[in-house]
């Protein structure tokens, strides 16, 4: 084996318990990828696995110390050096170079006089030959860096490997390399994502859930077959458990009957035969006994089936995706929304960011998908477009119309509001205050979420939060832009937008490097920047 899980529980500094009592296995050279929703703990488990955190209660052992790669690189005080783990060896063969006969050199050096040739196929690998192992990280992109670190894999060769969203940040051919990698490495590995593509590639699914981890013996595809298969069988459970309830309930009512039938007859006959008063009592008392325990048992047999109908119902409920549809653009197709002539922009120094101006018109009903390598420009043309900044040079044409842009951290949502004040902000057509808590509970914010501050919300959430405001202002936006919006949504809040996107009738600009997500929205058309 190389990972074993035993009984592992962990908990938030408040003492609240993120889940517990996990236990599960992997195989030597096993792939599997960790599914689940936002909050369920699959980054957490990751670094517990690499010893970056304490565990409340159980254990973790591994056949060797496991390499991570975390999804939040953030501001590193690193070199590319010190981020490919090669810093002191680097440091050792300088100084042996120059003179050095210390032991201590020799023995971090370990033979590795190839060092440098191995940090430079390592990068050239991953396409950032470019670098130098002097490179501060600050100054490298959300790209760079990922690749950095997993240009370490290529040097290292670890036996286990925890890979946390490692193609967010990564272009097209970024990705295409790591999906790669991943197929040809003899390593175990360990991938959170939520990019589909990269989950299918992966032989073996896990979810972590409220109710633990559970294995499913196949990629994402045969993950989501199953998880039919679960919904379907609980929606015949439900149907068994409400006609065994009415069951239940028809059979009470008629011993219930039957037993005042009986009891009215023994009166009558009582009192036909003129049995005593003390006889009668006891003959009454002894039949309400009996009446008693018959209804106790079938109270206890209704209870217990409305339990287990509530219980399979939550779990539906807990499977069942939300679904929102947007009212039809109001445009008419084909109306000129944008017309761009020789458009180009220059940021500090004057040299142009496209070496070919751009021209273009986007049409109402148009669906279009922005693609480049990281650097290219597709957000910046987003910003240009939308009046965000001004053109160096060219012209923007833009007819009257509404648009909406949600970028990956969902920027759009005002964090220094709670979730009710910012659902009460859109609410123009002043509906009264519980329509608008009635429109939150079903898209899935409770009565105790409505005070929440929207700092705190996953990317999901934000995202769900702010397409239940535009239903609530009942604004339907002639143009959605959507700006890598996959990055911080777990798989369920991904899934919620993709059915927005493909139930929306009107104008769409998306910049992702997720072919599958792209292909979903009904993406048409390519600008290749």
């Amino acid at each position: 084996m190389s990972i074993i899980i035993s009984d592992l529980s962990y908990h938030y500094p408040n003492r609240d318990f993120l889940f517990e009592h996990l236990n599960f296995s992997l195989e030597k050279q096993e792939k599997v990828s960790l599914v689940g929703d936002n909050g369920a703990g699959k980054s957490t488990l990751l670094r517990l696995i690499a010893g970056h955190l304490p565990s409340a209660a159980g254990s973790i052992v591994h056949s060797s110390p496991p390499c991570y790669i975390p999804q939040h690189t953030g501001l590193l005080q690193q070199n590319v050096a010190e981020m490919l783990r090669v810093g002191d060896k680097l440091a050792a063969l300088n100084a042996i170079l120059k003179g050095s006969v210390s032991q201590a050199d020799y023995d971090t050096l370990a033979d590795d006089w190839d060092i440098e040739a191995k940090c430079r196929s390592a990068l050239d690998f991953w396409h950032l030959s470019h670098l130098k192992l002097d490179t501060s990280a600050d100054s490298l992109s959300g790209g760079e860096k990922t690749k950095t670190f997993l240009a370490g894999l290529l040097i290292h060769t670890p036996d286990i490997i925890l890979l946390d969203e490692p193609s967010n940040h990564l272009d097209e051919s970024g990705r295409t390399l790591l999906y790669r990698y991943i197929e040809q490495s003899k390593a175990t590995i360990v991938v959170v994502s939520h990019d589909i593509n990269l989950l299918s590639q992966m032989p073996v699914t896990y979810e972590l859930s409220g109710k633990g981890m559970k294995r499913y013996g196949g990629n994402y595809d045969f993950y989501k077959e199953q998880k039919a298969v679960e919904i379907n069988a609980l929606s015949e459970d439900i149907h068994a458990g409400e006609k065994a309830l009415r069951k239940a309930g028809e059979k009470a009512r008629e011993i219930a009957e039957r037993q005042q039938k009986m009891e009215l007859r023994g009166a009558k006959q009582q009192k036909k035969e003129g049995t005593g008063k003390a006889m009668m009592d006891k003959m009454k008392n002894d039949a309400e006994k009996s009446a008693s325990r018959v209804k106790g048992v079938h109270d206890e047999i209704i209870h217990g089936s409305q339990a287990k109908l509530s219980e399979l119902r939550q779990q539906k409920e807990s499977l069942k995706e939300l679904k929102i549809d947007f009212d039809n653009a109001a445009l008419h197709s084909g109306k000129l929304l944008i017309e761009t002539e020789k458009l180009n922009f220059a940021y500090l120094t004057d040299k142009p960011l496209w070496k070919m101006p751009l021209d273009f018109k986007l049409f109402s009903n148009d669906r279009i998908h922005i693609t480049g390598k990281n650097g290219a420009g597709k957000t910046t043309l987003i910003q240009l477009l939308t009046g965000s900044l001004t053109p160096s040079c060219g012209e923007i044409k833009r007819a009257d119309f509404q648009w909406i842009y949600l970028d990956q951290h969902y920027s759009v949502v005002n964090e220094t509001l709670t979730v009710v004040q910012l659902a009460e902000l859109y609410n123009v057509r002043h509906l009264a205050e519980h329509e608008v808590k009635l429109r939150l509970a079903r898209f899935l914010f409770p009565a105790d979420t409505w005070d929440k501050p929207c700092k705190g919300l996953s990317g999901g959430e934000k995202m769900r939060l702010y397409l239940c405001c535009l239903m609530i202002g009942n604004q339907t936006p002639d143009l959605i832009i959507l700006d890598e919006p996959t990055n911080n949504l777990d798989l369920s809040s991904r899934q919620i937008l993709i059915q927005t996107i493909k139930n929306y009738r009107g104008s769409l600009l998306v910049i992702s490097h997720d072919r599958h997500f792209v292909a979903e929205t009904g993406a048409t058309e390519e600008w290749k920047l």
